[in-house]
């Protein structure tokens, strides 16, 4: 399982998301360019002492992440999906892709989604932080895959 964020705006999620994948063991990857410059200061403050247990990899654009993406269905987080990620059959391979926090991701960005997902909210609400999505979503994917750390050595 992997994380990858589609330029992102705000690095504190960024930072928040790289604690995320090193405190459940998922590599995250980040498609730039970032909407903000790159400070690991910046980051680290967000992820904490986490960030040397993160496995991260930055990539220079779109097209770069797609000529050597992680292997597995690229999964779309988007406000605009039908389908609701609990409903959704994760594999263990799957790369669970969020959007920019302002604009989400292009209209090629959708097409190469193997499948899009929505989380259900209130509907007066418009959406969560990209973390908490990421969070939540990971979650359920972990939970069905029973791939969380230490799910396999449980009786």
């Amino acid at each position: 399982m992997h994380i990858a964020l589609y330029q992102p705006d705000i690095p504190q999620n960024v930072g928040a998301v790289l604690r995320l994948g090193a405190c459940l063991g998922v590599a995250v990857d980040i498609i730039e360019p970032c909407g903000f410059l790159w400070d690991p200061a910046r980051i680290r403050r967000a992820g904490l002492d986490y960030m040397d247990l993160a496995e991260v990899t930055r990539h220079s654009s779109w097209e770069a992440f797609l000529a050597g993406p992680p292997a597995g269905r690229l999964v779309l987080l988007s406000t605009t999906a039908a389908c609701s990620h609990l409903d959704f059959r994760y594999h263990r391979d799957d790369v669970l892709l969020f959007g920019r926090e302002s604009a989400g991701v292009p209209p090629a960005v959708h097409q190469r989604a193997a499948a899009r997902l929505k989380v259900p909210l209130h509907p007066a609400a418009r959406s969560l932080n990209l973390a908490m999505t990421a969070a939540l979503v990971l979650g359920e994917a972990l939970r069905q895959t029973e791939s969380f750390p230490g799910m396999q050595d449980r009786p």
